[in-house]
């Protein structure tokens, strides 16, 4: 297959600025260099699907990693079509601080926020024929 002709691959997800600052503050208290915020979900909670996240050294062979401005985040392969088209934030309130995720895929809620009812984005957004 000829590489200098395949379309450009689609990004994931995307990070806002305070996700990237956030992201590399964990980073460096990790005390890694290779490492990076592994993202997924998995089954759970009252609405069905939960986000995960944990720091890991590598990523598996088939995530996708995006690195940005010194953030590295990992997505779990079987999570892609979850997240495509995702904005991850990293918000401060009165109440709560923590992570974000606008997920355009994302069809309800749960009350509490911290579960979610989730879609897979149709393949044909990957760019993979």
């Amino acid at each position: 297959m000829d590489t200098n002709n395949a379309r450009p691959r689609p990004q994931v997800l995307t990070l806002t600025d305070a996700a990237v600052n956030r992201i590399r503050e964990l980073m460096a208290k990790s005390g890694k260099d290779g490492s990076g915020l592994r993202i997924g979900v998995k089954n759970g909670g009252c609405a069905g699907m939960e986000y995960t996240m944990n720091f890991v050294d590598e990523p598996d062979r088939f995530d996708e990693v995006i690195e940005q401005d010194g953030a590295r985040v990992i997505i779990e392969a079987k999570a892609v079509l979850f997240l495509f088209g995702t904005k991850m934030d990293y918000e401060v309130t009165k109440l709560r601080s923590g992570f974000t995720f606008n997920n355009p895929n994302q069809t309800s809620a749960c009350g509490c926020g911290e579960s979610v009812e989730i879609k897979p984005a149709d393949a044909s957004v990957l760019g993979r024929d």
